[in-house]
């Protein structure tokens, strides 16, 4: 079995250069070990061309490391935002690499997908799927991330998405009978699947990373019970490291 990918979802402005060095830190101690970070300079890439100066600094850093995928953030409100307004997004960040290559992402993070089926969503996200797909100036296999937070119908399982964040959960309603018996439901296999999991308790962060790779390829987990996407917790050092060993 392959080894899970840290999907590490970095909502942090980096006002300075060692306002990312927890997450280089953990980059370099772990070569073996893959990450996909999630980049978001504005809830999306903002409204210029170009993130900034501050963005413009620490993207490239990422880019440089072997075992790092950048992708960017796109908010699209459950299918709700207009489809031309998201691909605006996708267009800044593919023009990220346009104006420096090592600013380039290699894919998108679609927030909010919808979890319940219609015609109307499903062709929503193909489209958006083949735009991403499809897209001058993304880098690589321009990897496709859903993030519904929760398994969708299966109807929207075959909408183009490369990866689908099945479980956004704290830690204990993710133990809750009720995720599990959904988790349970869930036809799609390990490697199409995500788990961000908060307010894990430090001492169960090893067999909680072992138990979330054994169901999906990528996994966040963290023991912050709040702004976990905005700062690097005190089991951070812990829940990297656990990937050695799964």
């Amino acid at each position: 079995m392959a080894r899970s990918t840290v999907l590490m979802p970095l909502y942090i402005w980096p006002v300075s250069d060692v306002t990312w060095q927890p997450l280089y830190k953990a980059i370099k101690d772990h070569p073996q070990v893959d990450f996909v970070v999630v980049v978001n300079p504005n809830s999306g890439p903002g409204s210029s061309t170009l993130p900034g100066h501050d963005y413009e600094r620490e993207v490239p850093k990422l880019n440089a490391f072997p075992n790092v995928l950048t992708v960017g953030y796109v908010l699209i409100d459950y299918c709700k935002r207009p489809l031309h307004d998201v691909c605006d997004d996708i267009d800044r960040y593919a023009a990220w690499a346009q104006q420096a290559s090592s600013l380039g992402v290699g894919g998108i993070f679609l927030d909010e997908t919808p979890n319940h089926y219609s015609a109307g969503r499903a062709l929503y996200l193909t489209a958006l799927s083949g735009f991403i797909k499809d897209k001058e100036g993304l880098l690589g296999g321009r990897l496709v991330i859903h993030n519904p937070g929760t398994p969708p119908d299966a109807g929207l399982g075959s909408t183009g998405a490369d990866v689908i964040v099945t479980c956004e959960e704290p830690y204990e309603r993710y133990r809750g009978t009720e995720v599990q018996k959904r988790l349970q439901d869930y036809p799609y296999g390990r490697v199409r699947s995500a788990y961000m999991i908060s307010a894990v308790p430090r001492a169960e962060m090893a067999v909680t990373v072992r138990e979330l790779s054994n169901r999906g390829l990528f996994v966040f987990a963290t023991d912050l019970v709040d702004n976990f996407y905005e700062s690097f917790g005190d089991s951070w050092d812990d829940f990297v490291a656990s990937f050695e060993s799964v």
